[in-house]
């Protein structure tokens, strides 16, 4: 697929169609049935690396190189794939990027709702051919996991949590004799090699639907975990960040790493609850404060500073959005951000401005 000039993100193989080709091109490693790279090339085009050719491939994750080696490994056998986590994680990018390098297609995605029905994962009928001519192939509408079975691709399926208990269920036979009868035509789905899944679901929800036993076990869980050191966290969101500003045609470059250390330090020392020389415990608020969330923070404030300012990411762009973040209960998280400010950030050298467009906007 190409991606079209005015898509404001394009899927995976469409954004890094050049990286997966050149993986391609210097792939001589052993490839799984109807994989387009070998687990070898598809790690590499995770976490990025330079190929004897001389092309460089940019990580899109970062992270422990052994959780990506055995997400692949997962994918190579015949037991499907969960990522689980806090929010933010990076789960669904992970998941995207995974079936992009695998299936050249990440599209065949089911995203997980309360709402979600059996029909959703299994097929649905196009009711007008239905009423007209009766039950018929032509009349049957395949879902993308359907669609993954018959041409031996990663099927992706978001937030399976949420999804119903009975309708989980559904992916019991799916996943274990890898066939869907559709009794309707006294016919069945038989998935081609290849066809397997990559589930998400998030550790911190509340009233979620908790898997079966039976369904848990056709799953091989691997947990990503927020980043370790600061360093790492702050690499993350630079490269989100730029990307990010490039899509929506604001100067990223105007985001200077002395504004990304501090939305970053402060999202670790209310996540921990201690601040980073390990000195003054703090209070946690009731939100997770992921990495995707100080993302967030940053693209918003170089909204602010673009349209509203002199072009600069500022202490007072990025306080509003710190703010919006951490204040999920208007009472108790108020109480936490009003103490952090008084008792950590107006002692701390250098963030004078940052404290007082925190007092403003509180």
């Amino acid at each position: 697929m190409t991606a079209p000039a005015t898509v404001l993100r394009p899927h995976a193989e469409q954004e890094h169609a050049a990286e997966l080709a050149a993986l391609a091109a210097n792939d001589d490693r052993a490839k799984p049935p109807n994989w387009n790279l070998s687990p070898w090339a598809v790690v590499e085009y995770l976490l990025g690396g330079t190929l004897p050719d001389g092309t460089v491939i940019t990580p899109k994750y970062v992270g422990p190189r052994r959780l990506i080696e055995v997400a692949v490994a997962t994918l190579a056998t015949d037991r499907a794939l969960l990522l689980l986590g806090v929010p933010g994680t990076a789960k669904t990018w992970v998941s995207e990027h995974l079936t992009a390098a695998i299936s050249g297609d990440s599209t065949l995605l089911v995203q997980g709702t309360a709402g979600t029905s059996e029909e959703s994962i299994r097929y649905g009928w196009n009711y007008a051919r239905l009423i007209a001519e009766g039950p018929s192939a032509a009349a049957l509408v395949e879902s993308p996991v359907v669609r993954a079975m018959r041409d031996g691709k990663i099927a992706r399926l978001e937030e399976l949590t949420r999804i119903p208990a009975d309708v989980q269920d559904t992916l019991i036979t799916i996943l274990s004799e890898k066939t869907l009868p559709i009794p309707e035509l006294g016919d069945e789905v038989q998935a081609r090699p290849g066809f397997n899944m990559i589930a998400t679901a998030n550790n911190r929800d509340k009233g979620v639907n908790e898997l079966s036993s039976a369904l848990r076990r056709r799953f091989n869980t691997v947990v990503l975990p927020l980043p370790d050191s600061a360093e790492a966290e702050i690499e993350i969101v630079s490269r989100r960040v730029l990307e990010l500003g490039t899509s929506l045609q604001l100067p990223a470059e105007a985001a200077e790493l002395a504004e990304i250390r501090r939305v970053v330090t402060v999202f670790r020392e209310l996540r921990s609850g201690r601040t980073e020389d390990g000195r003054t415990a703090v209070k946690s608020p009731s939100g997770t404060l992921s990495t995707a969330e100080a993302i967030s923070v940053l693209t918003g404030g170089l909204a602010l500073a673009t349209h509203f300012g002199d072009g600069v990411l500022r202490p007072h762009d990025i306080a509003a959005g710190i703010h919006g973040a951490v204040v999920k209960d208007p009472v108790a998280d108020r109480a936490i951000w009003l103490e952090y400010l008084e008792t950590v950030v107006r002692e701390r050298d250098g963030w004078s401005d940052f404290y007082r467009a925190g007092q403003e906007i509180s």
